[in-house]
């Protein structure tokens, strides 16, 4: 079984939370039972988690040798320029080494759903968006991509996996898909 889900802001990719006060969990979403996150997405990121009750499939889908291609819209703080695009494409140099190269371009403001919490707007500094794709998934990589580029990172949103889209899945929302 695989299971596509839009993870809303600020919930944790797992079932249960040890934390006080606890935090909100994949449990309050009426997810099949026997399903466990195939990946991650930060507590603070949206978009497409994969869960599945195939091991198999979860390693497949997961392990970097087999480099999925994950795919992000992502609003950043800042105007991009060629050089800092340039450079994504390039690979970029992190504290644990050079990223792969990306996939990237600017894109205007995908559909989506607010936030909540909304994204803090600043009228003097321009905002934009990026589709960046990558094959790796690094702690956080996205956002220290960006940052690292001088383009922080405001929204992030994971908007497919491989051939698996998050489509028109609204937060909170899931669904069966073929592996």
């Amino acid at each position: 079984m695989l299971i596509a889900f839009n993870k809303p802001y600020g919930v944790l990719c797992q079932f249960t939370d040890r934390s006080t006060p606890p935090r909100r969990t994949l449990a309050e979403f009426g997810l099949p039972r026997d399903v466990y996150a195939a990946g991650r997405l930060d507590f603070d990121s949206e978009g497409l988690l994969l869960l599945t009750d195939d091991g198999r499939l979860a390693h497949r889908l997961t392990d970097p040798k087999h480099k999925q291609p994950k795919t992000y819209w992502v609003q950043v703080e800042g105007a991009p320029n060629e050089d800092q695009l340039a450079a994504l494409r390039a690979g970029v140099l992190l504290n644990d080494g050079l990223t792969l190269p990306a996939r990237v371009k600017q894109i205007a403001a995908p559909p989506l759903w607010p936030r909540d919490p909304p994204v803090r707007f600043r009228k003097t500094v321009p905002d934009a968006w990026l589709e960046l794709t990558i094959h790796e998934g690094r702690n956080r990589q996205v956002r220290r991509m960006t940052a690292a580029v001088g383009l922080p990172t405001l929204r992030l949103i994971r908007a497919a996996i491989g051939t698996t889209h998050l489509d028109a899945l609204q937060p909170g929302q899931w669904r069966s898909c073929s592996a």
